[in-house]
């Protein structure tokens, strides 16, 4: 049977029809994915805002859209659905998929050769942490020219860790390979 209206209303639950007008709250929480709230009038949308509580808030008048649209937002959704599904299935099999050497042991897994160029080089400490850290435990301040050698010095440990990780036969890098 075709669906004849686009949502119901998030507090009466009357129908909204494609292109028709509704009202939307401008808080960016009512408004996510699939719990994005609708509201065929604004006394519905008023009721709502003492529930969730929203300090400063304001009705937003909206069109709906047409069932093409719609229809199209499904079936995207649909697929994006899938290929999250995909994604969370492949390290299940990947993982599954060690061999075993003649010698009974593991066979390392191959790491892709990554161009250092294309790797990001950003900062990987939390420079406020690190700071009221060195800060505590001597009273001494620390100079910013720290954060970009500490930097280095975990990506090193990673890299590290990434290779025992490799010659473990393992996808995942634990504490034990640093």
């Amino acid at each position: 049977m075709e669906r004849t209206f686009w949502k119901h209303c998030s507090t009466c639950k009357k129908e909204i029809p494609f292109r028709g007008r509704y009202h939307a709250c401008n808080v960016s929480t009512c408004n996510r994915g699939h719990t994005a709230l609708a509201f065929c009038s604004v006394e519905c949308w008023d009721s709502h805002v003492p529930l969730l509580r929203h300090r400063d808030a304001w009705a937003v008048e909206k069109s709906a859209p047409s069932r093409e649209e719609w229809q199209r937002e499904q079936v995207e959704e649909q697929l994006a659905s899938e290929r999250r599904e995909a994604r969370a299935a492949a390290p299940a099999a990947a993982a599954g998929a060690h061999a075993i050497s003649s010698s009974g042991g593991v066979t390392p897994t191959p790491l892709p050769h990554v161009n250092p160029a294309d790797l990001p080089h950003d900062v990987l400490v939390v420079v406020s942490k690190l700071k009221a850290y060195v800060r505590a435990r001597s009273g001494m301040n620390t100079s910013d020219g720290v954060i970009d050698v500490l930097s280095d010095k975990v990506r090193e440990l990673c890299d590290a860790a990434i290779e025992k990780a490799a010659q473990a036969g393992r996808k995942t890098v634990l504490d034990r390979d640093f």
